[in-house]
């Protein structure tokens, strides 16, 4: 066979590779590019998953509130401070004796007037024993008396009688002593009857001398000695009387000043004392109500030394309290502590309200807005904004807050202009800004947030 027709009959036996979509045995360039694509397509998909995951466990939830811009200036005002409405003068009235209670006559809210009866209390014991001193009184008042006006003249009589009566019983006793003798002598009687006449006259003849002296003494009256030791007597029965008498009287507790009570600490049928009260439940009491002059109050403010220097001696001010945020009332610096609080870095201050009303009662929330002089500029002028306490931050020594901002944290450094009840008015904010209130305690700038609801 010749050999063209051999070589044609190798190439009909040979495969068509072409034709089963391969190239030296490799898949055409199409079929590659779809499978590079789904390969990248697939591994995208993964770590998008991935990164969704892990970012979505991580992005911290936070809270939010709008910043409202102010003035710390505002009608000339040079500081704002809050603090809390005060009596000047807080009496707690206490028993001056130990006792049971028998009565109370006022409630908490009650006006009452100086010298107005609050409370009584048991006082039987008291009374007894103030009837006894009076009466050991009466008796050396009696007694004094009657060394110091002397013998009356009856008795001076009486005594010179009673005299003159044993001088004639002597004279009788002397003419039987001496008839006893004769008759002695000649021993008519007995020696036993001389004997006996003798001892009378001599027991009469005493007598005698005894009332003789008795109304020389009469006469001439008590001794200045035994005066002075009644007067004495008399002194300190006077001084038992009194205090008997002052125990008595502090069985009944009257309202030193006039004012409204502000607290009842005591019921009927407690005991109530003078000495050492007891926190027990059914423990003896150690006051009985207190009260305080609702006409003399103050507001009691923490100054920051940082803002101290605005201040001055009676330094006049604005008071308003959150109850009534529409009232104002005039105040004037009364009272600045000569020392500092350390641990706080403050400085206590009182502010005398000068218009005080019934709307105002101790304890309440106040806000104080100290005025400038008036040559100063009264101007208002935005210079900070107002924040809630629960976004400020301590960082590094300064105060911070940190802003939400396009699904991050921005922190930014402010300065605290002052204080009040609910938040701080800072500088470096304008207002309008979302302030994170509520954040965990790592939250650092930059980070990327999730605003709750």
């Amino acid at each position: 066979m010749p050999i063209d027709a051999k070589h044609e009959d190798l190439q009909s036996l040979r495969i068509d590779r072409t034709e089963r979509g391969t190239v030296n045995g490799e898949p055409p360039a199409w079929a590659r590019r779809y499978i590079v694509i789904g390969i990248v397509l697939v591994a995208v998909l993964s770590l998008s998953t991935l990164a969704y995951r892990m970012l979505s466990r991580d992005v911290p939830e936070v809270e939010v509130a709008r910043a409202s811009a102010e003035s710390s200036d505002v009608g000339g005002t040079v500081l704002s401070a809050t603090g809390y409405i005060v009596a000047h003068h807080t009496i707690n009235v206490n028993s001056k004796v130990t006792g049971r209670l028998a009565w109370i006559g006022v409630e908490k809210g009650d006006k009452v007037k100086e010298g107005q009866v609050l409370v009584r209390l048991e006082d039987e014991e008291f009374r007894a024993s103030y009837e006894q001193a009076k009466g050991a009184l009466d008796n050396a008042r009696a007694y004094l008396e009657e060394l110091e006006h002397g013998s009356r003249p009856e008795e001076i009589q009486a005594a010179q009688h009673n005299l003159d009566e044993a001088r004639a019983t002597l004279v009788n006793d002397k003419l039987t002593l001496d008839r006893t003798k004769e008759l002695s002598s000649a021993g008519v009687v007995s020696r036993q009857a001389l004997d006996d006449a003798t001892a009378k006259f001599d027991s009469d003849q005493q007598k005698v001398n005894s009332l003789d002296k008795a109304s020389q003494l009469m006469k001439i009256g008590p001794r200045p000695e035994e005066i002075a030791r009644a007067r004495g007597s008399l002194a300190q029965a006077q001084g038992l009387a009194d205090y008997a008498k002052s125990q008595l009287d502090a069985t009944v507790i009257r309202a030193p000043v006039t004012g409204t009570i502000l607290d009842r600490t005591a019921e009927k049928g407690e005991l109530i004392t003078a000495q050492f009260a007891s926190a027990a439940a059914g423990g003896p009491q150690g006051s009985v109500v207190s009260l305080a002059d609702l006409n003399d109050i103050q507001v009691e403010l923490d100054i920051a030394q940082s803002d101290f220097a605005r201040l001055g001696p009676k330094q006049k001010g604005i008071v308003t309290v959150d109850a009534y945020p529409d009232k104002q009332y005039k105040g004037e610096i009364a009272q600045i502590s000569p020392e500092a609080n350390r641990q706080k870095a403050t400085v206590q201050v009182k502010v005398q309200v000068l218009n005080p009303d019934e709307y105002l009662r101790p304890e309440m929330n106040a806000t104080v807005k100290f005025l400038a002089d008036e040559q100063k500029s009264a101007s208002s002028k935005p210079t900070g904004a107002f924040v809630p306490a629960s976004a400020l931050r301590d960082h590094d020594g300064k105060k911070i807050v940190f802003l939400s901002f396009d699904g991050k944290a921005h922190m930014r450094e402010v300065h605290v202009l002052s204080q009040r009840s609910d938040g701080f008015l800072v500088d470096g904010l304008v207002g309008g800004e979302s302030v994170i209130t509520k954040t965990p305690q790592d939250l650092k700038d930059g980070d990327t947030i999730k605003v709750k609801g």
